[in-house]
């Protein structure tokens, strides 16, 4: 589903990656670890259409977004991808339940019943017209969830998502979305450098240095 064919990043004089080659597939969760500054997330910006390559192509779903518009890769983010950030990234000034549903008022839908289901299958019952700021950091992660998967996006990318979490907090939400997309078969690449967090995923790659070396 994902394809990445000899890709170099450079950020100025920095080679964050260097001639990445890697195939995800369908309904595969991948987990790809490695310490702070190894190109990991570079890695997840590209995939995620939010950086673009300097060389090499990025494949999906047999399209070279790599080659796509400011404006197909802005719909290529709302309509297929579902991102799940270390610091939650919720809008500070809106409720849980209008968090939840923003992806599909970008998308042009609304269905109120299904942000309430996804409120519900995150266990968050009740907390619909609380605030961020009014939520531990584990009950905003799971906001941050049940945000990703509500369009019903094919692709779920996660960035450090339990780093802000207390071990047993980080815990549970592995277990959340390994569940969650488990359930609907979605291809899920999750970024870490907590290598304990691998054993949620189907496989593993290790980078270092901007080069993937299993």
């Amino acid at each position: 589903m994902i394809r990445l064919e000899k890709v170099d990043k450079f950020y100025g004089q920095a080679h964050i990656l260097k001639d990445i080659t890697l195939g995800i597939g369908k309904g595969e969760f991948v987990s790809i670890t490695g310490s702070s500054g190894s190109g990991k997330s570079t890695l997840l910006n590209l995939i995620g259409g939010m950086d673009r390559p300097d060389k090499g192509r990025i494949i999906v779903d047999e399209d070279a977004i790599s080659s796509f518009t400011d404006e197909d890769l802005t719909l290529y983010r709302r309509r297929k991808i579902g991102f799940i950030f270390q610091f939650f990234n919720l809008l500070p000034n809106i409720t849980v339940f209008e968090n939840i549903r923003m992806p599909l008022l970008l998308n042009s839908t609304d269905d109120k019943d299904r942000v309430s289901s996804f409120i519900r299958r995150v266990g968050l019952q009740g907390k619909e017209g609380s605030f961020p700021f009014e939520l531990s950091g584990g009950q905003q992660q799971r906001v941050a969830i049940a945000r990703a998967l509500v369009h019903d996006p094919e692709i779920i990318l996660a960035d450090e998502p339990t780093g802000s979490l207390d071990s047993q907090t980080g815990e549970e939400i592995m277990e959340l979305i390994k569940e969650l997309s488990s359930e609907s078969r979605k291809t899920v690449v999750l970024v870490t450098h907590e290598a304990y967090l691998s054993r949620f995923a189907d496989r593993t790659l290790k980078i270092r240095d901007g080069v993937i070396l299993s």
